[in-house]
């Protein structure tokens, strides 16, 4: 069954250690790549710049157990500014977990709420501002 979930990594000063996971490593939990996003993307050069502070993933099922595990475990030379967002299909938007304490843990957004959901690995998450829900409904 499948099942799309998108992964940002936002980190300053991550580009050595974030190297490793644009290759494919059959030792990892999870097999996707990360795919480097940088200055040259966007000007159309697909030149890579010396400094990346995003990557993005897509996983197709339900197959990216050890993830936040492999993430929290990386030598981050700036850990005060990883930010991992995570969007799951059913989500209404992205999540945002940061790293405290050397864990990755879910910053709440305002007006959302994340509810356990058996075929995700983290839940649903969603506006609670939406039209016909909350207190707005």
């Amino acid at each position: 069954m499948s099942r799309y979930t998108e992964v940002i990594v936002l980190a300053r000063g991550a580009e050595e250690v974030m190297e490793p996971l644009t290759r494919p490593d059959e030792n990892r939990e999870w097999h996707q790549c990360f795919t480097r996003v940088d200055e040259g993307t966007f000007e159309g050069s697909r030149m890579p710049s010396e400094e990346c502070y995003t990557w993005v993933i897509q996983f197709i099922r339900r197959n990216w157990t050890g993830l936040m595990a492999h993430l929290e475990s990386l030598p981050w030379p700036d850990p005060w500014s990883v930010q991992v967002l995570i969007r799951d299909e059913d989500d209404d938007c992205f999540g945002m977990w940061m790293l405290h304490d050397g864990r990755l843990v879910e910053v709440p957004i305002p007006r959302t709420e994340r509810e356990p959901f058996s075929d995700t690995i983290v839940g649903v998450l969603s506006r609670t501002d939406r039209p016909g829900r909350g207190p707005y409904a």
